[in-house]
């Protein structure tokens, strides 16, 4: 009993400590983020964090303890997009003590998603989901994007970006999680079991991943006084595309499942 409740615990506890934290941003911008390139980059991704990374978190994970496969598998995806966040916070704050904040929040994820990825029924997912959702096209964006995100990174670690910058704090993230984007993509291929329950949260994690930029971009001009970047706007809506209709049939064959 207490195996299966301690994701439920850790998820409310990260949605306490992700609460905090982008509270604090909004609250204190200049004692959290001290430089503007770190207030540009960070102050509108807390307004995200509130509007559609913890609700996405908490909905998911409450339908997933009312016994829902499908809250299990957002659930999956919406703790992704908290590592993702949490990697990129923490490398561009260090070292400062929001650095140990967003290293803990990032431990608590991690050990949250391995806890609910193993809690998963492979085989009853697969069953549910084969055939009834678009499995190489699914794959086939998850090997794509992730090789192209992930060899984008390397060059912008390998020097394309100054050090502990916004920019080479993202490209961290993408070096770091990308890779399983092209697992779940090749797993999804070959159509392993495990491949339909980690494609799933990863076509989520992506998908939310894209509209939390689309609105970054929208916020940015009304928190920091910048021009709307209408280009990068329609730059990542047309990716987003790429991502958000293979998961809208991916929802779509969830729901038949059912």
């Amino acid at each position: 009993m207490k195996s299966a409740l301690r994701p439920f615990t850790l998820t409310w506890l990260i949605t306490l400590l992700l609460t905090a934290l982008s509270l604090a941003g909004l609250l204190f911008p200049s004692a959290i983020y001290p430089s503007a390139d770190l207030r540009r980059a960070f102050l509108a991704n807390d307004v995200v964090n509130l509007l559609i990374g913890l609700p996405v978190l908490v909905v998911s994970m409450l339908s997933a303890r009312r016994g829902g496969w499908i809250g299990q598998l957002f659930w999956l995806g919406a703790l992704l997009y908290v590592v993702y966040n949490a990697i990129a916070y923490a490398v561009a704050l260090f070292p400062s003590w929001i650095f140990l904040l967003q290293a803990v929040l990032l431990i608590l994820s991690l050990t949250t998603l391995a806890g609910v990825f193993t809690s998963l029924d492979f085989p009853d997912i697969q069953r549910r989901l084969a055939g009834r959702v678009p499995e190489r096209l699914a794959a086939g964006v998850l090997v794509g994007l992730g090789t192209l995100f992930f060899l984008r990174s390397i060059g912008q670690v390998a020097g394309g970006s100054a050090p502990l910058s916004p920019e080479f704090a993202v490209a961290v993230a993408d070096l770091l999680v990308t890779p399983v984007w092209v697992l779940g993509g090749v797993l999804m291929w070959r159509r392993q079991a495990a491949g339909y329950a980690l494609g799933a949260g990863l076509l989520f994690q992506a998908s939310l991943l894209f509209i939390g930029l689309l609105v970054f971009f929208l916020l940015q001009p009304l928190l920091l006084g910048e021009p709307f970047p209408v280009v990068d706007f329609v730059v990542i809506f047309g990716m987003g595309l790429v991502c958000f209709i293979p998961f809208g049939w991916f929802v779509r064959g969830m729901l038949r499942s059912r």
